[in-house]
């Protein structure tokens, strides 16, 4: 276990500058898609009654894409902060799934650099930083790079929307919101290396349009990937007995 541990600990920390500065450079796909859509948040939130640290507060502590949008339509609404944050709660269920997948890559890390990690997991620098782990050695300075750089995109998307946005007529009517899923469809393409991803790709998407028209909520993305994953897992399996 310390032999591992040292092993880990010294891949992490081989080249932290060029680990860090090459994940920024991976994130530029991921901050050019966060920056547009954070500036649609923060128009919206400040149409929505938000003061401007307020808006900020919700994507420097929250920094969750979705939620945040989710949130605001439901403080224009009026809806009690439990309401908000048991929805927020439901619709981020997903990243438990995903920092489960980063965590293998993580060994002998602190407890403190993986919260630091974990807050910067989204459905972007996941799909970025899975990939990377999956094909190269790297260590989590390369995550800090894709996770920060992300970050620092949204948050200054956000200051835009929240400050200027309201300059700009029209702006919060253009359909920004479809560059995050387009974004990770991209994305999604380029970790398709074989007949078991691109299979259990297929599975989770139907499965998951399939369980949203019966279910209410956002259980559907959650089931869907368990079901998916644990099909695609049996699958690996027998094929490698075979």
């Amino acid at each position: 276990m310390r032999t591992e541990t040292l092993r880990e600990t010294s891949v992490n920390t081989a080249a932290p500058v060029n680990e860090f500065t090459t994940g920024v450079a991976k994130a530029a796909p991921v901050m050019m898609g966060y920056f547009p859509i954070a500036v649609a948040y923060g128009v919206l939130a400040r149409e929505a009654g938000l003061t401007l640290w307020e808006t900020m507060a919700m994507s420097l502590f929250l920094y969750a894409g979705a939620s945040q949008f989710i949130a605001v339509g439901m403080f224009a609404a009026a809806m009690s902060p439990f309401t908000m944050i048991f929805t927020t709660f439901l619709v981020n269920l997903r990243h438990l799934l995903m920092s489960a997948s980063l965590a293998p890559f993580l060994k002998g890390l602190r407890f403190r650099s993986l919260a630091l990690l974990g807050t910067g997991v989204t459905d972007e620098t996941f799909a970025v930083n899975c990939t990377e782990f999956a094909n190269t050695r790297r260590g989590h300075y390369f995550m800090y790079g894709v996770n920060l750089a992300s970050y620092s995109s949204w948050v200054t998307g956000s200051l835009v929307g929240a400050m200027a946005g309201t300059l700009i007529p029209g702006l919060d009517q253009l359909p920004l919101d479809f560059a995050l899923p387009a974004m990770f469809i991209c994305l999604l393409v380029i970790m398709l290396k074989d007949n078991v991803m691109l299979c259990t790709a297929v599975l989770a998407g139907g499965l998951s349009i399939l369980l949203a028209l019966l279910i209410e909520g956002n259980w559907n993305i959650i089931l869907a990937t368990v079901i998916a994953a644990t099909v695609a897992s049996g699958w690996e399996k027998c094929r490698k007995r075979s």
